[in-house]
């Protein structure tokens, strides 16, 4: 079994992030957060939009570029190519209209 020694330089380099969805996104997923390890080639909002669309099925659909989703890191939204840093909460959740 190959563990992961923090020690190493390439752990260093590994990103650890908090995602939250909201709304329709929580409904569909299924599921209101999670802490996932980013690959290194993601390393903006929106790789991690492509990097969650390859889950497949209803990922794919939610996090395609055919459906507007917001996007917040630490709580202040962003634009879709923010650089993602180790320990940021990014939250995903659909445009709000008001009336």
């Amino acid at each position: 079994m190959n563990a992961i020694d923090p020690t190493k330089e390439s752990f260093k380099t590994l990103k650890n992030i908090k995602i939250l969805y909201f709304a329709r996104l929580r409904e569909t997923l299924g599921l209101d957060q999670e802490n996932i390890i980013l690959p290194e080639n993601v390393t903006d909002t929106r790789q991690l939009q492509k990097y969650l669309s390859n889950k497949g099925d209803v990922w794919e659909n939610e996090f395609s570029q055919k459906k507007a989703v917001r996007i917040a890191v630490n709580q202040e939204v962003v634009m879709a190519t923010q650089i993602l840093q180790d320990g940021d909460e990014v939250a995903f959740f659909p445009p709000v209209t008001g009336g």
